[in-house]
């Protein structure tokens, strides 16, 4: 008993090891070199600075005429505009696949699920989003983070779905409630464990997105935080302060949500996995 106990005991040790390695470890190297003078900070060390610079930040807030503000804007309305579709789409979604049990419903679920695995089609969703004059807009991008997160939404809203009983619908239905009333006043209130997960999840997904927007929201007046760091690997490719400052504020707002949350994350992902 007292071997097994190491063991575990060895196991928890070795793995904050290994994640002060994967997470603090570049954490603290970027903070440290972004607070330094531009040469101290190209010989890439891990060592404290020999003079704090805390304006570093202020100049990439200044840079390309606040385009950081503007990006933070951007990213902002992106990420509150999709998770607030994925939210009323994916709850609904995942209710009607749990509850109903008919072949076409087995068709849809196959078809959504499939979108697990499909990769976006660059092109083709381009010329969409043209013929529908939502290129370049934050509402087309929105449609397109929609597009890719909803598969895993519905499946999460789905698994969670299958633990509250159906009698408290039926219940409902005694009284005389609609469907829509039913799911509005006493299914939706029961989700926010799975809810909070997929606010959490989705924001933090959308929010670090390079790719996407890369390819769909081009122009310097559409960037995002993740672009940022592309436009300032050119102007700043020998400032090694200034590309880390950047990284830094674009990483922290999502890494606070996931600290704080991070509970709410794993009790939405496991509470639909037994039913009760």
């Amino acid at each position: 008993m007292k071997r097994k106990k190491r063991l575990y005991l060895l196991g928890d040790v070795l793995g904050i090891l290994g994640a002060i390695v994967v997470f603090i470890v570049p954490f603290v190297f970027m903070l440290v070199n972004a607070l330094k003078e531009r040469r101290e900070a190209n010989l890439l060390s891990i060592g404290l600075p020999k003079e704090t610079h805390w304006e570093n930040f202020i100049e990439v807030f200044k840079a390309n005429d606040y385009q950081i503000l503007t990006a933070f804007k951007n990213s902002g309305l992106l990420v509150v505009g999709s998770v607030l579709i994925l939210i009323v789409v994916g709850s609904m979604g995942g209710y009607v696949l749990q509850r109903r049990k008919d072949s076409v419903m087995g068709v849809m679920n196959s078809l959504i699920m499939a979108g697990l695995m499909v990769p976006a089609a660059i092109l083709p969703t381009i010329w969409v989003l043209q013929k529908l004059h939502l290129y370049k807009t934050i509402g087309g991008m929105i449609m397109v983070e929609v597009a890719l997160q909803i598969p895993f939404t519905i499946m999460l809203f789905r698994g969670f779905m299958s633990s509250i009983p159906i009698e408290l619908e039926e219940a409902g239905y005694m009284d005389g409630c609609s469907r829509w009333k039913i799911f509005t006043t006493i299914i939706f209130p029961l989700l926010k464990p799975v809810t909070s997960t997929v606010i959490i999840l989705n924001a933090v997904t959308i929010f670090n997105d390079f790719t996407n927007p890369l390819y769909f929201l081009p122009g310097s007046e559409n960037a995002t935080v993740q672009l940022t760091l592309y436009n300032f690997m050119g102007q700043y490719s020998s400032s090694y302060n200034m590309l880390f400052a950047d990284v830094i504020l674009i990483t922290v707002p999502m890494l606070l949500l996931f600290i704080f949350f991070n509970k709410r994350i794993v009790d939405g992902m496991v509470a639909g996995a037994v039913k009760g």
